[in-house]
């Protein structure tokens, strides 16, 4: 069975989707091929740290107003453990109302497909993307879709399946960090209202994200030292906690269920894999979360992806032009946002007594000079194409 769209999006999740709501104007037919069942419940236990950029985009979308619960990030508090150095963010001293905001990805996830069945786009729920190849004009993918095999030719096929399609023919440069993040809701006895904290350890960066009654945590670890913490009893898991971070939030008095995942840095080529195709946020470049950049990024790549669309006709989407101004568009934001998060890991994941002092001194000289805080704080909140 042979079908033809203008633009097949592979991937449903948040940032295909939110390309998918960036078009629904346009008079486009647009397909959006996703693999998870209509009806079943998104298992990603993450939360989202998202920037007071993403903030407008979703607005602009229009579903900003249908996420809650939403939690907000109003300082930033920056620490490396055993050294006096630290630096905090404060969103009124940057004339913005919140630096970010925390949410769950099912309260995304699940807001996003309510906006894209109510759009034109036509999802695909249960689709296995099995074949992707670029011809002269227009890319071809092969799926499968309640038991039957098909066939579907787009003048534009965009993969957001987050790096799985095309790894095999096409592999990303990719960096093993040595850790896996262990993520989990935690509650204490002296939270921060709106207060973010990044701790630099030697065994990797910890982050407290403010959400509801206590904090999503991110604790980096190496593989095997994560794998231990996963085993431990709650109570050795929360003490362990308060010693490694310290006493800014009062004792850790509550955890909930613990997951795993590895890191590293994985980075498709700049260079679209073949016609009439284009790689679209974590399936482009997948990131530490350090500093909490990756998604954004991602929701960056696809509401400028949009713009591209709008502006050329119907007959050049996919074209050679095309894709390469896209390229161009991103070019720069997504290598500063790679050398930011994949500099801050090599700089701070380590325990060598000759940059302990430096990196003190790096922080608190951040703190000093207001002009510093402000570039780095709008590259964290917009990019850096601001």
């Amino acid at each position: 069975m042979t079908e033809k769209c203008d633009i097949a999006i592979i991937g449903g999740g948040p940032v295909g989707a939110a390309l998918a709501l960036a078009l629904r104007d346009s008079g486009l037919d647009i397909r959006v091929l996703e693999a998870r069942q209509a009806d079943a419940p998104s298992s990603d236990a993450r939360a989202l740290a998202l920037s007071c950029g993403s903030r407008l985009l979703l607005d602009r979308l229009g579903i900003w107003n249908q996420l809650n619960p939403v939690s907000s990030i109003r300082t930033i508090h920056v620490s490396q453990r055993h050294s006096f150095g630290r630096a905090v963010l404060r969103a009124a001293e940057l004339d913005v109302p919140e630096l970010g905001y925390v949410l769950p990805y099912p309260v995304l996830q699940d807001a996003l497909d309510d906006a894209m069945r109510a759009s034109a786009a036509k999802v695909v729920y249960g689709a296995s993307v099995t074949q992707l190849t670029g011809e002269a004009d227009h890319a071809v993918i092969g799926y499968r879709h309640e038991g039957i095999e098909r066939e579907l030719h787009t003048r534009l096929a965009v993969v957001a399946d987050g790096g799985r399609l095309l790894a095999q023919q096409f592999p990303p440069e990719t960096r093993d960090y040595g850790q896996s993040a262990l993520i989990a809701h935690v509650t204490c006895a002296a939270p921060k209202a709106d207060t973010a904290f990044e701790r630099f350890t030697s065994q990797g960066p910890m982050a407290l994200l403010p959400f509801q009654n206590g904090y999503e945590l991110v604790w980096t670890a190496p593989h095997e030292r994560a794998q231990e913490m996963l085993a431990w009893s709650d109570t050795r898991f929360l003490d362990e906690l308060h010693n490694h971070f310290g006493d800014r939030v009062g004792a850790f008095t509550g955890a909930g269920k613990r997951s795993c995942f590895a890191l590293g840095l994985k980075r498709a080529p700049q260079q679209t894999p073949m016609p009439h195709t284009v790689l679209l946020g974590n399936a482009a470049q997948t990131l530490h979360p350090v500093a909490g950049q990756g998604f954004n990024m991602g929701v960056r790549d696809a509401w400028e992806l949009a713009q591209e669309i709008l502006d050329v006709a119907p007959e050049q989407l996919g074209a050679g032009a095309m894709l390469a101004a896209y390229r161009s568009s991103r070019r720069t934001d997504r290598e500063a946002g790679i050398r930011f998060t994949d500099g801050l890991v090599r700089l701070f994941s380590n325990d060598l007594p000759l940059l302990a002092p430096a990196r003190a001194a790096s922080l608190s000289l951040l703190d000093c000079l207001p002009f510093a805080k402000k570039f780095v704080a709008k590259r964290m909140m917009f990019g850096a194409n601001g």
